[in-house]
């Protein structure tokens, strides 16, 4: 796309189906790396990738070459068809419908980074289900609380 520029940050957090914790320390990272390559093929720039049992956060730079939900449609269908090769979970695996993203200036990169990067201890204090209302909010988010992830209990060891 000649003379096209753009400075796009996204975070995008979504969840496993039913918000199950079943991502597991031992392939979380693998399934990051995967991840990560995906957002690359398609021309993007990861800027940091962690989670929960239950949940992701991807913070990315984003090229003006695809429409965000496309995106999201292969991040989500193309790691759910890789987890379910690799036989991780011991059944069959799906991210829930959905998804959120919040756009972020040059400024707040680096803060973003930071914020994703710490996710063990952040939800220490606050569950998935405060921290996602709390994104809705603050960017003024009209929402339908009949369509926001159920809340579980789950041990991050």
């Amino acid at each position: 796309m000649g003379n096209t520029y753009t400075q796009i940050h996204i975070q995008a957090i979504f969840a496993v189906q039913s918000r199950e914790c079943i991502i597991r320390k031992s392939w979380k990272d693998e399934l990051y790396r995967y991840i990560s390559g995906i957002i690359q093929t398609n021309t993007h720039k990861v800027l940091a990738i962690n989670g929960m049992p239950d949940h992701i956060h991807v913070f990315f730079g984003m090229r003006p070459t695809q429409s965000l939900s496309n995106l999201m449609q292969d991040i989500k269908g193309d790691s759910s068809k890789w987890i379910n090769q690799k036989g991780y979970t011991g059944g069959r695996f799906s991210w829930q419908e959905g998804f959120g993203a919040f756009l972020y200036s040059k400024s707040d990169v680096n803060r973003v980074i930071d914020y994703i990067k710490m996710q063990e201890n952040h939800h220490r204090k606050k569950t998935f289900i405060e921290e996602y209302h709390d994104f809705l909010e603050k960017f003024e988010i009209d929402f339908d609380e009949r369509y926001i992830f159920k809340p579980i209990e789950w041990d991050i060891d």
